[in-house]
C-alpha cells in the first residue's frame, strides 16, 4: 500500500506505517471520499466519473489532474489492476490518494457465496461518503475476517446496506400492490428489493439496478427484513462486484446456495464492466 498527497499534478508520498487504507484514513483530515479499482490491465475504471463527483472537487482541471495521477500509479502497477481510495479533505481541500496492487476476490465466494453478520448502526448522513464513518464504525469493521465476509448495517429489524456495500434481497413473490415499486417490463421477472432511503448509493448499485430492469425484473424500493422469507441475497461494490450471500447471523438464505437470479446479474455485470468502462485519460 502507497499514499500520496496531490499536488496539482505532482503526487507527493506520505510515509505511513498503517496496515490497511481504513487505519491510514483515520490518520488523515476528515473529508469526503471513494473507492474503486482498475480493470483493462490498469487502464479503465466502471463508473470513474460517477466516483470523482463524490469528492466534490472544486474544478474540471483538478479533477482532469487526479485522472492523470490515477494513471500514473494505475500504469505503474500493470498489467496487474490497482484499487485506489482518493479523499478530499474538508478542512483545506488537499486530496490525497492511496494505492493498493489489488488481489482480485477468490472464485469461490462467487461460486459458493458468503456469509455474513447484522449490526445495530447506520450512517449519520446517508449521501455523504465521509471517512468519519469508517472511524465511527471501527468496531463493526473489526468482525469482518475469517467465516464474516461483511456486516450489514441494521435498523429496527431491517436491513439497509453492507458496512462497505449495498444489499439486496429478492422475493419468492410479487409484493403487495400498496409496495413502492418499479415494472421494468411486460415480462414476468423476479423481485429485487434494496432500500433507497438510510443507505449510499453505490456506483456498482447503480449498474446493478439497471441491469436487473433489462433481465425482466420487478424492483421494490424498500429495507428488507432481517426475518423476511427472501429466496437469495447479494452486496455489491465497486472492487468485488456482486456477491452472493448464503447466510446471515448464521441463518441461511434461501436453500443456502447461489440462486439463479443473482447468476444471472452476475453474468450481465461482468459483460456491463467489459463493456462500458471509462478510461482514466483521454
Amino acid at each position: 500500500m502507497l499514499a500520496y498527497r496531490l499536488n496539482r499534478q505532482i503526487l507527493v508520498p506520505l510515509p505511513t506505517s498503517a496496515a490497511n487504507p481504513d487505519e491510514l484514513t483515520r490518520q488523515l483530515p476528515r473529508g469526503l471520499y471513494t473507492t474503486f479499482s482498475t480493470n483493462h490491465s490498469g487502464t479503465r475504471v466502471l463508473g470513474l466519473t460517477a466516483h470523482l463527483e463524490r469528492l466534490n472537487l472544486p474544478s474540471p482541471a483538478s479533477r482532469a489532474d487526479l485522472r492523470r495521477a490515477l494513471s500514473q500509479l494505475a500504469e505503474s502497477n500493470a498489467p496487474g489492476e490497482s484499487r485506489f481510495r482518493v479523499i478530499h479533505s474538508d478542512s483545506d481541500g488537499t486530496v490525497y490518494v492511496i494505492v493498493q496492487s489489488l488481489s482480485p476476490p477468490a472464485r469461490e465466494i462467487y461460486e459458493r457465496g458468503v456469509k455474513v453478520v447484522t449490526a445495530n448502526l447506520l450512517r449519520h448522513d446517508a449521501r455523504r461518503k465521509d471517512t468519519g464513518f469508517i472511524a465511527a464504525s471501527q468496531s463493526q469493521r473489526a468482525q469482518v475476517g475469517g467465516d464474516v465476509y461483511e456486516v450489514l448495517l441494521t435498523k429496527k429489524g431491517k436491513i439497509y446496506e453492507g458496512m462497505t456495500s449495498n444489499f439486496y434481497v429478492i422475493l419468492p413473490t410479487r409484493p403487495s400492490t400498496t409496495e413502492q415499486r418499479t415494472r421494468s417490463s411486460a415480462q414476468d421477472g423476479g423481485i429485487l428489493v434494496t432500500a433507497r432511503t438510510g443507505i449510499l448509493l453505490g456506483v456498482t448499485r447503480r449498474v446493478t439496478l439497471r441491469l436487473a430492469r433489462g433481465q425482466g425484473m420487478d424492483i421494490v424500493y424498500r429495507a428488507p427484513r432481517v426475518d423476511e422469507d427472501f429466496t437469495e441475497a447479494f452486496l455489491t461494490s465497486s472492487s468485488r462486484g456482486i456477491v452472493p450471500i448464503v447466510q446471515i447471523d448464521g441463518k441461511a438464505v434461501g436453500e443456502g446456495g447461489v440462486g439463479a437470479w443473482t447468476k444471472r446479474l452476475s453474468l450481465a455485470y461482468a459483460a456491463y464492466v467489459e463493456e462500458r468502462s471509462e478510461k482514466l485519460v483521454g
